[in-house]
């Protein structure tokens, strides 16, 4: 955990006494958001930053996905390891590739050549989401023609990195060649290889096995401990400084071989990479929470091909993601956010992919919410942006956080986090009935009623705002996150504090959600009527001050510091019609703005209308298209009875799919989808990442309009005709499985046990 603060007293003063913002201090046309609350300096005892980052800059910030690896750059992933390369197979060194695990860098080059020569691309791929193939041939050579030798490799990751490569050669006269993998490793931190970080080389230590069976490489910085291990069968015949170097001789239609075996430490734990084939499952046993979930997953049977297709991608995606603890003895499995750079916990991310997977079983869910639970802020810190009761925004596990240079041990710079935490508790209780969980973590939700309405609401008017008090904090602390996601019309940058719409209406709904479990497994009366009329008090308020007449009536997306509407109209509106704080005369006219030609893309409702100044179709906040908004937008259509709006929502995404091997990504562009006949891609998607998987299935149980309701799985089914009939069978509710068949507007619930 980070350092602690001075003390309460001194960290109470610098939280309850801000500097009050005023429009002299505001940033204009910048593209930064500027902190006008007091920030106190470290005390001796806090973590001091070497390069503190310019407020307002994400963790994601920096280089993104790697250029210089060309646009088919392959990447893999299981769990918290990934590994990046251009279509060879190959990893520069100096590009941003490499095998990662647990936030670090184990390998920063991986490059295999013939005679020094690199080699020809014939055809490459992922096969599942840990596995890809490479199809390759030597290239023209003094000796040999282009052509001769073909050459397969094979990866896998999952705890380090296990390859073969096979060459078959299919000259006429015998060859002798020289097969080299010359292997490099910087031990970067993730947050280094996207920006930059200091040399490490005269720390690498190396023992390298002179036999040729092994390259070993260390490091070591105080407390913090990392090493890396290249295991070669058969050995190499030569060890040429950090290169493992072969003399093959082959003759027409012989065929040589080699497999490599990379296993990593971290600290005092050690991995190795499982050997295996493709197809073959993540599972290590029937007992393994992945195994679980893949087997008891509900089988969905399709008239079209389309949404079977993306439903089976969104399965394969997730379960790649999940990531596995123990927490008090209990194991528990939850989804990491996305390839490549955030193979972590997201506070947000995995609260909402959670909410999203309901129907696939409530595992993930559970798991989210007692991680999140067991990482509740107890105390104040004004590096990692901590407040007691404050759900967390992201871990990091690397060495800049580990040596306190960075703030995510955890880092809780999410406004929005803690009341979606409370939403999906609420969501899992509905689903399962799981009265002893819910009761176990009343005093986590208790804790975070607190944060929301003392720390949260920062200045006593009702609302959760946010401004980061760290120098390496998050300047925006909704889901739209960058420096520009939050912004005026005119594309003008607001101060801080802000207070965006959605987090309200999140707020709203957590407080209703809350009163329905006081009323029911907390058996506490008093506390539901108190959180009901404090909800509805919150809805009359918001509704007063947050309501724009102009352009025919819709939400501002925030209020500013000095308390203006920020009037940019966005996506979030979609966000509060699924907390349901709209009233129902206004929802007409918010559902008429996202449908409009200056909001609906197409291909989905962009995230700031084209008429607004700073609109960009590839701006990451400011005009991209994200299935996770989109999945919510369509479920708060619905909610509100547009299930026509709602229907096109989904159908648009799911054609989408279409363009990406039915994998929806984190964004696609803005563009209108007259501009092509496909999706714009936008250029530094995360793919996969996990609400973007989750996102089909909200869908889906949107069109089906499943919900648990009084001991029973119900359904109001409105599925577009093109979709035909969908069978959704073993779907877990309330302590039984059930089958779901439906067309139309009919639909059947039956149980399956």
């Amino acid at each position: 955990m980070g350092s602690e603060s001075s003390g309460p007293t001194a960290a109470t003063a610098a939280f309850r006494c801000p500097l009050r913002p005023t429009r002299a201090n505001r940033v204009r046309d910048t593209g930064e958001v500027r902190v006008t609350a007091a920030a106190r300096r470290p005390t001796p005892a806090d973590p001091m930053p070497e390069a503190p980052e310019r407020l307002g800059v994400s963790s994601g910030a920096g280089r993104d996905l790697p250029p210089e690896l060309g646009p088919d750059a392959i990447g893999v992933l299981e769990g918290r390891t990934f590994m990046f390369s251009d279509a060879r197979g190959d990893v520069p060194r100096g590009s941003i590739g490499g095998l990662v695990h647990d936030d670090t860098r184990f390998l920063d080059q991986w490059e295999l050549s013939i005679d020094d020569a690199p080699l020809l691309v014939l055809s490459a791929g992922t096969v599942d989401a840990y596995s890809a193939a490479f199809f390759l041939a030597n290239s023209e050579l003094a000796h040999l023609p282009a052509n001769r030798v073909g050459v397969r490799r094979q990866r896998f990751v999952g705890d380090g990195l296990y390859e073969r490569v096979e060459l078959r050669y299919f000259g006429i006269e015998p060859v002798s060649i020289r097969l080299r993998l010359a292997v490099g490793t910087d031990f970067a931190d993730l947050f280094e290889i996207k920006e930059s970080g200091r040399d490490r080389t005269p720390d690498i230590t190396r023992q390298h096995e002179p036999d040729g069976v092994a390259l070993e490489f260390g490091y070591r910085n105080g407390t913090w401990a990392a090493s890396v291990r290249v295991e070669a069968d058969p050995p190499a015949d030569v060890i040429d400084g950090d290169a493992l170097v072969w003399d093959v001789h082959l003759e027409r239609g012989q065929q040589w071989s080699c497999e490599f075996s990379v296993p990593l430490r971290c600290g005092d734990e050690r991995f190795r990479p499982t050997v295996r084939g493709f197809d073959e499952a993540f599972d290590h046993g029937p007992e393994d929470p992945s195994t679980r979930w893949a087997a008891e997953k509900p089988h969905l049977h399709a008239d079209v091909d389309l949404l079977r297709d993306v439903y089976h991608q969104s399965a394969v995606d997730l379960v790649s993601m999940r990531l596995e603890k123990t927490i008090a003895g209990e194991p528990v499995a939850l989804l990491a956010a996305g390839l490549p750079w955030f193979l972590t916990i997201f506070g947000r991310d995995t609260v909402i992919t959670g909410y999203q997977c309901m129907t696939c079983g409530p595992d993930v869910a559970r798991g989210a919410l007692i991680v999140l639970a067991t990482h509740q802020a107890t105390t104040f810190d004004d590096f990692t942006d901590r407040e007691p009761g404050k759900i967390f925004h992201e871990y990091r596990t690397g060495e800049l956080t580990q040596l306190g240079l960075k703030p995510y041990s955890p880092y809780y710079g999410g406004a929005d986090t803690t009341a979606l935490w409370l939403i999906l508790l609420s969501e899992y209780w509905r689903w399962t009935g799981d009265d002893e969980l819910v009761c176990r973590l009343r005093g986590n939700a208790e804790a975070a009623l607190r944060w929301i309405d003392r720390y949260g609401d920062r200045d006593g008017d009702g609302y959760v705002e946010y401004a980061t008090r760290s120098a390496q904090g998050l300047g925006n602390q909704c889901w739209r996150d960058s420096p520009d996601g939050v912004q005026f019309a005119d594309s003008t940058i607001p101060v801080l504090p802000i207070a965006t719409c959605e987090t309200q209406g999140y707020t709203y709904d957590a407080k209703l959600r809350l009163a329905e479990l006081a009323d029911g497994p907390w058996r506490d009366p008093d506390m539901a009527q108190r959180l009901r009329g404090e909800a509805a008090r919150l809805r009359e308020q918001f509704n007063q001050d947050y309501w724009m007449p102009e352009r025919g009536g819709y939400y501002a997306v925030g209020l500013d510091g000095d308390k203006r509407p920020i009037d940019s109209m966005t996506s979030n509106m979609g966000h509060l019609l699924w907390s349901g704080i709209v009233p129902d005369d206004r929802a007409a006219h918010v559902a008429r703005h996202l449908m409009s030609d200056e909001m609906f893309s197409g291909w989905g409702v962009r995230t700031l209308s084209t008429a607004d100044v700073g609109y960009n179709p590839i701006g990451y906040h400011v005009g991209t298209v994200w299935p996770h908004d989109n999945s919510i937008i369509a479920a708060g259509l619905a909610r509100y009875g547009y299930r026509e709006e709602a229907n096109r929502i989904a159908m648009a995404m799911l054609e989408a799919s279409r363009h990406s091997r039915h994998r929806l990504p984190e964004a696609f562009s803005g563009y209108d989808r007259s501009f092509g006949r496909e999706p714009v891609p936008y250029p530094t998607a995360c793919n996969p990442q996990a609400w973007a998987s989750g996102a089909p299935l909200l869908l889906l149980r949107t069109m089906l309009g499943l919900e648990p309701r009084e001991g029973r799985l119900v359904a109001d089914a409105h599925v577009p005709d093109v979709l035909g009939r969908i069978r959704l069978h073993n779907v877990a509710a309330l302590g039984r499985r059930w089958n779901v068949e439906a067309a139309g507007a009919e639909c059947t619930i039956s149980a399956a046990d």
